[in-house]
């Protein structure tokens, strides 16, 4: 396991222009690689260190099979160009060696970037954060558009790949023991999906720009000026960015906490709140409105929780046998497929 310590840390933040004295520091995230493995020296640490005049930084430690230096960097790079056009999100520090910098650490190697630590992390989400945050991922595609920025980098929300909202691949791994249950309920809702994604071929085709890839409560956070803004660009990478604002709409709208009062409408209104707000600052064109209904049905018809994850989703229940369950599953994709949905703005 990688082991930090305070004077570590002072000659990674001297290296990094930071001359303040740390005092202390606690770990914000850990993702213990060597757990199942003794032999692993992968690292994905993050600790949170605070220096003798008060302040506080972010110290990054990062050395994954699919990370690289160059990868880092690049990130940071576009992490600190939104900075520079009024984004709000932290300061990065910068070595003589860039943002990103590999060191050698008690027999280990990571790469590790420093940041500002911003108070007024997002724990939940309401129609009011929602249309800020959907007008903030607006100006940061406008950002990256108009600079013809770039990651080479897969990002969690790619419809047309493997992502992580919906997950038609995982049908499709599946569908021979589907297809025994019933295979023309099964040939129905592939030729659908395909149908819908030689619709979506149209937007498919548009320039792809980087994006932060993963907008979420944790983060998100509130600044003074009761705005909001960004950080951790750990899946940034290039994306359509249609697609990039539609699904991280749908995951603002499913995939976090909300007031109690909402009482199960989250989606009703979350999800109008975040595309007014994009459209506000990024109008949506007619060729996006019209594949709006496509691209919501598929993510709708194939939602990974329903496909894979929940206790009750389709593969668990065909794992199970529990052929009955299974069959109104797959009437249940096909018919939500069949609701085409106009965009809510």
């Amino acid at each position: 396991m990688l082991k930090i310590s305070l004077d570590i840390i002072e000659i990674i933040l001297k290296d990094y222009g930071v001359f303040s004295k740390p005092v202390s520091f606690i770990e914000l995230q850990r993702y213990n690689y060597d757990k199942n493995n003794l032999t692993s020296k992968q690292v994905r640490l993050i600790i949170k260190v605070k220096l003798n005049n008060g302040s506080f930084l972010v110290v990054r430690f990062k050395n994954e099979h699919d990370v690289s230096l160059d990868l880092i960097e690049k990130q940071s790079q576009f992490a600190a160009l939104l900075k520079e056009n009024g984004i709000n999100t932290p300061v990065l520090y910068k070595s003589a060696h860039g943002f990103a910098k590999w060191y050698s650490i008690n027999e280990y190697h990571a790469i590790v970037t420093v940041e500002e630590f911003v108070n007024g992390e997002l724990r939940y989400v309401d129609t009011d954060i929602a249309k800020k945050t959907g007008m903030l991922l607006a100006e940061m595609h406008n950002i990256s558009e108009a600079s013809d920025f770039h990651v080479k980098n897969n990002v969690l929300f790619d419809p047309f790949t493997d992502n992580d909202l919906f997950a038609y691949t995982d049908f499709i791994s599946h569908v021979n023991q589907l297809s025994v249950i019933d295979s023309c309920l099964c040939q129905n809702i592939i030729q659908k999906y395909n149908e819908y994604i030689k619709i979506l071929s149209s937007v498919q085709k548009e320039p792809r720009y980087a994006v932060q890839g993963d907008i979420s409560d944790c983060n998100l956070y509130e600044t003074d000026k009761d705005c909001i803004g960004i950080f951790d660009f750990n899946r940034c990478g290039d994306n359509n960015l249609y697609c990039d604002v539609i699904m991280q709409a749908v995951f603002e709208a499913r995939l976090m906490d909300y007031p109690e009062s909402y009482n199960g409408k989250n989606e009703v209104l979350i999800l109008p709140a975040f595309l007014k707000g994009y459209e506000i600052k990024r109008p949506f064109s007619d060729l996006h409105k019209q594949v709006y209904p496509y691209l919501y049905a598929i993510i709708n018809a194939f939602w990974s929780g329903d496909i894979k994850w929940n206790e009750n989703s389709l593969i668990k229940q065909l794992e199970k046998g529990n052929n009955k369950a299974v069959h109104k599953w797959l009437k249940e994709i096909y018919r939500k497929l069949l609701v085409l949905e106009p965009i809510p703005l």
